[in-house]
């Protein structure tokens, strides 16, 4: 059961891209000012009584429409037409409303405008739908409200600020919520939040202990209570409230935390939970191909700017010069291709569906279809460690007591020592050994035990009963069937030292708000109260429990966390920094254990402190962290604990693939120097023979200055680097710094915070100019995944499920959707050039005449129905097989020099376009014999012919989409020639005459092009080519 605090239009973006079932932020109309939303404040909310709010709050609608019903057509129209190019092609066609400037039909310049229109409309408003069917099945979700007429239906869109919500197992949270009873029996739930934050490990959370001991759900109704939250903001990892029931005697007074929330699209693991609703709180994408095709396309305007200057030149500035101008504006307009744009956009939409629909690399997600061809030019690959080069599985490998250490092979040794710490007393011990050896081994025996019952106490792991066929639920709670049993926690670093304390002898059965209990090897439960959990956080890298053992009354503070931190905390020891070093280059992620007994009045002392400290609501994080480092002074050291995280599938070859294709593979974590380090060589980041410079801390600007002096000296070697050194050379260094590791093959980042991370793939980019991939649960900000920090999963702009799909996603799709956009592109501009070639040809024969050559329907069925199909099947083009692009990676390391679209490209393209475009109007002005309309039949048959050769000279490797659409366009032509009789002469074009002079133009036109090709394939043949034959 929960309380609603808020709704999900007031939802503070987390980030881009957010929620279940393409859920993303509301867009503005949720919450922007002019519906009076747009300060956020903090709330007082009464339970149950959403007429008692003090302020207009939003609905709890999930809202991703660009627009609605009546913005759609404006808002696309305007989206298309900011645009300069979209503009320009308006102004266009606007002005054949004025007569002086008017060329031919008025459809000549409105059907292909209107063309490039509706499918933009089309693509948008099926986007759209898309969009508006996703929210209402969201929205439309049925949840049970507590009322005073007992348990109703509401829809999620009616759910209110203060409505008290009841959630089932598995159901998604509908909207920001206070965590009020719950009814599992241990008094605790769990909830997934990969829809925040991309984390798919279980996060514990408590209900308000004071409605948590209500008798029934219904009471909440009864009582006079409210919840005061702080003002909705971005950080899903913290809260500050207060719970107040005002009808108690005395009132009571709760602090509120993160542990007590549940954000809006998590999803409950077991058991029905009854919340307050608290309710908290696109881009568009232009890739670097995007960029470069923008400015090709303003260099084709700059040259129709030209040649209608140069034209109107040749006339001597004769007459009303400036109409004329306009006219050859108008006139040359298809030098800049109107359907480029569109062509493109296409081209992507087939690419990210094929990303989908590839079997290989099943899973895989495109949420930013305008960018697939980014993919193909990545120079730069941050990852992370945990969870996407490794499983994120733990595996228990290690105990270090300091003297002893115990691994796999010795855990029976472990076993024997709890097993006779428990049913073995004291005096049972035998006397026939000497004291000496007796006291060791006592010594030794107690100490593991004291560890091992350690690291059953400290975590926040729940042990939870279900059903498995033979026993009932109720049944294997009561007698703790260890068959039925599953752990849930956090972290999987928690459940395997769990799952080792089992399987050595302690086993946890049972667990819930207040109290623990252990099964020993013999079968006797030992109980323990809990009296204060401390839980782990990022910035505190440790957790604590605070036990009270049932049996003896004795108090105990255990304490778990890393060794930079319990370093300090712990009691002076000679053997702390070696060991975790030594384990640390095992691969291990390693843990320091301690403890400290309290008496009661030590204990009572603390708990009055911190009580006070999480009911203050200023500066409430530093008071309580403040009261709780006055206990963690000088702890006892009981154990180190050493856990595996095994790498995932096919790391290594990936990571090999990856090298080879020029792509430098940087890894950010946040684990210790060595474990980074040994994980780094395990997944052959780092290759055998290569050099790893380790950089050695600093902490002032001198030490960075000669450390990177010595850095410098080193050559092809890889790089590892700490937090806080990279935090000190970015401050005072930032240039050199990243100059520097930019020439290193592999970079490892350890002990590096998630802000860092965002940090280090902005900088790359700005110091590049590269493209930058990002990889891990948690991506970062940048061009192929972008996000920042720990709220980024949503915002990926693409999703693989194992780290080796990588390889053909890059390799392959990455590759293929580069060079299709490269060839697409420039075949369109080839294509509006020749035409616009002819026309100057035209013009510059009859004394620069501002008259068109093609009118009416040719013009328009040049660009669409005849050359349109073949021109586009080149999205389906490869040059070589997927299985070699995967094998040969070093093709993808020519892409990187963006060869495929460059200047030098362009230009010859350009210089293709005006050698065939001249070559067929002078071939048919020569040929010709009386009529001006054998000019167009003859012209433009070659040309349209020229095309459909061009996209065979073209092609690389034949799909059967290709023969077709060349077939189709040709009888496309062929068929449309007997309603074209108005411009090409019908019985002329069944002469032979017509046929050998069409043949002879294009075969001039095309012929020195394929000889050409041939001579290049022959003596400089392309590396691909090599592989192909």
């Amino acid at each position: 059961m929960c309380v609603g605090l808020r709704q999900q239009d007031e939802i503070v973006p987390h980030q881009p891209g957010y929620g279940v079932k393409g859920r993303t932020p509301p867009s503005c109309c949720g919450w922007s000012r002019c519906c009076g939303m747009g300060d956020f404040r903090p709330r007082t909310v009464w339970l149950g009584h959403p007429e008692k709010r003090e302020q207009r709050y939003p609905r709890n609608v999930i809202n991703n429409q660009k627009y609605n019903f009546f913005t759609f057509l404006p808002g696309v129209l305007f989206n298309q037409f900011k645009y300069f190019f979209n503009l320009y092609f308006l102004l266009l066609a606007c002005s054949q409303f004025v007569n002086e400037l008017r060329l031919g039909a008025l459809y000549t310049y409105w059907v292909p405008l209107g063309f490039v229109l509706i499918i933009t409309i089309v693509r948008e408003a099926v986007e759209e739908v898309r969009c508006f069917l996703r929210d209402k099945e969201v929205n439309s979700q049925i949840y049970s409200k507590l009322s005073t007429r007992g348990t109703v239906k509401v829809k999620s869109s009616s759910i209110q600020v203060g409505d008290l919500i009841i959630v089932e197992k598995n159901q998604r949270v509908p909207a920001d919520m206070i965590f009020l009873r719950t009814s599992e029996k241990n008094g605790s739930c769990f909830l997934r939040t990969d829809q925040l934050d991309g984390e798919t490990d279980w996060k514990l959370r408590l209900p308000v202990s004071c409605t948590q001991r209500l008798p029934t759900a219904a009471d909440l109704l009864q009582i006079r209570s409210y919840v005061y939250a702080e003002e909705p903001n971005i950080d899903i990892h913290n809260f500050i409230g207060t719970f107040t029931r005002e009808d108690g005697d005395p009132p009571v007074n709760e602090s509120l935390s993160i542990e007590n929330t549940l954000w809006a699209s998590t999803v409950i693991a077991s058991g029905t939970h009854l919340y307050i609703t608290y309710s908290r709180g696109s881009r568009p994408q232009i890739g670097l191909f995007d960029l470069e095709v923008n400015c090709l396309t303003k260099i084709l305007f700059g040259a129709l700017v030209v040649v209608s200057l140069v034209m109107v030149a040749l006339q001597h500035f004769a007459g009303r010069w400036y109409l004329q101008i306009f006219r050859f504006l108008l006139l040359f307009s298809n030098i800049v291709p109107i359907s480029l744009r569109v062509n493109l956009d296409m081209g992507k939409m087939v690419f990210s569906w094929m990303i989908r629909k590839d079997s290989k690399i099943p899973g895989t997600v495109v949420r930013a279809s305008t960018i697939p061809e980014q993919l193909g030019r990545i120079s730069y690959l941050l990852t992370d460690k945990t969870g996407t080069l490794t499983q994120n599985e733990m595996v228990f490998r290690r105990l270090h007591l300091g003297t002893v250490a115990y691994g796999m092979d010795s855990m029976d040794e472990v076993q024997s020592h709890v097993f006779s710490a428990y049913t073995q007393p004291s005096h049972d011990l035998p006397t026939s050994r000497a004291p000496a050896a007796t006291k060791v081994r006592k010594t030794i025996s107690s100490r593991v035990h004291e560890a091992v019952k350690a690291i059953a106490l400290v975590h926040n792991v729940t042990p939870v009963y279900e059903s498995n066929g033979v026993t009932d639920q109720a049944e294997a709670e009561q007698h703790y069937e260890d068959t039925c049993r599953v752990y849930q926690a956090s972290s999987p670093d928690e459940v395997s030292l769990v799952q080792w304390t089992e399987s050595v002898g302690l086993t946890l059965v049972g667990r819930d708000q207040s109290s623990m209990q252990l099964r020993t090897p013999s079968g006797q439960i030992l109980n323990f109260t809990i009296l204060q959990i401390f839980p782990f956080t990022y910035e505190s890298k440790r957790m604590g429990i605070i036990v009270r053992d049932e049996t003896t009354g004795e108090i105990t503070f255990y304490m778990k966390g890393a060794d930079v931190v319990m370093a300090g905390i712990v009691q002076y020891n000679d053997w702390l920094e070696e060991e975790c070093g030594n384990m640390a280059r095992e691969g291990l992620r390693v843990l320091v254990v301690a403890k400290k007994s309290l008496t009661e009045e030590q204990y009572q002392d603390f708990e009055a402190r911190y009580v006070q400290a999480k009911l203050s609501v200023h500066d409430r994080s530093l008071k309580v962290a403040t009261v709780i480092e006055s206990l963690e002074m000088e702890m006892e050291l009981l154990c180190l604990t050493g856990v595996e995280d095994q790498l995932q599938a096919d790391v290594r070859p990936t990571l090999e693939i990856l090298r080879n294709a020029g792509i430098k593979v940087w890894m950010l974590t946040g684990d210790k120097l060595e474990t980074a380090t040994c994980t780094a060589k395990n997944a052959h980041l780092v290759t055998r023979n290569q050099d790893i410079h380790v950089f050695r801390p600093v902490t002032t600007r001198g030490e960075a200055h000669l450390e990177l002096n010595a850095f410098r000296r080193k050559h092809d070697c890889a790089l590892v680097i700490s937090g806080d050194s990279l935090e000190v050379c970015l401050k005072f260094y930032e240039y050199e710094f990243m100059e520097l590791a930019c020439q290193c093959p592999a970079v490892v980042c350890c002990r590096c915070a998630p802000t860092q991370k965002a940090q280090i793939v902005r900088l790359l980019q700005e110091r590049t100019g590269k493209l930058t991939c990002a990889v891990g649960e948690e991506p970062h900000n940048h061009q192929t995944a972008e996000g920042e920090g720990k709220q980024a999963s949503l915002a990926a702009d693409f999703s693989v499920s194992q780290f080796k799909h990588l390889g053909r996603l890059l390799m392959v799709h990455g590759r293929n959707s580069y060079k299709r956009s490269a060839a697409l592109s420039q075949f369109v501009i080839h294509r509006s050039l020749c035409i616009s070639t002819m026309q100057a040809v035209f013009s510059s024969v009859f004394y620069f005449a501002s008259v068109p050559l093609y009118q009416g329907f040719l013009i328009i069925g040049y660009s669409t129905i005849y050359t349109m199909f073949p021109v586009f099947s080149l999205v389906l083009d490869k040059d070589v097989k997927s299985e070699v692009a995967m094998l040969y990676p070093e093709l993808y390391k020519d892409l990187l020099k963006g060869r495929p679209l460059s200047f030098k490209t362009f230009l010859i393209w350009v210089l293709i376009s005006i050698y065939q475009g001249s070559i067929i109007m002078y071939g048919a002005l020569l040929l010709f014999e009386s009529e001006f309309v054998h000019i167009v039949a003859i012209s433009f048959t070659s040309l349209i012919l020229t095309e459909l050769l061009m996209v065979a000279l073209t092609v690389q490797t034949w799909h059967w989409l290709m023969i077709v659409a060349e077939l189709l366009s040709l009888a496309c032509y062929i068929a449309s020639l007997v309603f074209l009789h108005e411009f090409i002469d019908v019985y002329f074009i069944a002469t032979l005459s017509f046929v050998w002079k069409v043949t002879a133009i294009t075969l001039v036109s095309c012929l020195p092009l394929y000889i050409l090709k041939y001579l290049r394939r022959r003596f400089s043949p392309p590396s691909y080519s090599k592989l192909t034959s």
